[in-house]
């Protein structure tokens, strides 16, 4: 057997066979990012609350279950709202991770600026900022944790 030329040695390739799997896993993250900015917007500035028509199936979760109150249930769905973009800036932004917390944190501001300025029927919150830092700071945690399973699936044991 010859080696090729130019061609990484066994281990250079399992290694730049992860970093070729999570440098896809950025070109598509940004193509599920821009489907994933345009129903936040949608769902963000909606002239009603998008829960509005869910009013009765709510009712129905907390005569089930009494601990999961309507604000309880809002936080958490805020919370899921803005993981995917916790977890899509982090594989897009690999050598600029740090930016990813002060962009979700200002997305969910200006979210909610909007919301008072334009939007009557909608409730601004603190809260909902709150929220919205904290799913993304859990889709950066699930970001990292699948690129260290991709690593770890990759990369030949060390002995």
């Amino acid at each position: 057997m010859t080696k090729e030329a130019g061609s990484p040695p066994l281990g250079g390739r399992l290694a730049t066979t992860w970093q070729t799997r999570l440098t896809g896993w950025g070109r598509s993250a940004r193509a599920w990012l821009s489907a994933y900015v345009i129903a936040l917007a949608l769902i963000a500035f909606w002239p009603v609350p998008v829960d509005s028509g869910a009013g009765p199936l709510l009712r129905a979760v907390t005569r089930l279950f009494p601990l999961l109150t309507y604000a309880r249930i809002e936080f958490g769905a805020n919370i899921l709202l803005f993981v995917p973009l916790g977890f899509l800036l982090t594989l897009i932004l690999a050598r600029d991770r740090w930016l990813v917390m002060p962009i979700a944190f200002l997305t969910t501001v200006t979210i909610e600026t909007g919301q008072a300025i334009a939007l009557a029927a909608r409730t601004p919150s603190v809260l909902d900022i709150v929220a919205n830092t904290a799913g993304a700071c859990l889709g950066i945690v699930f970001a990292v944790f699948a690129e260290a399973l991709a690593r770890a699936r990759t990369e030949p044991p060390t002995t």
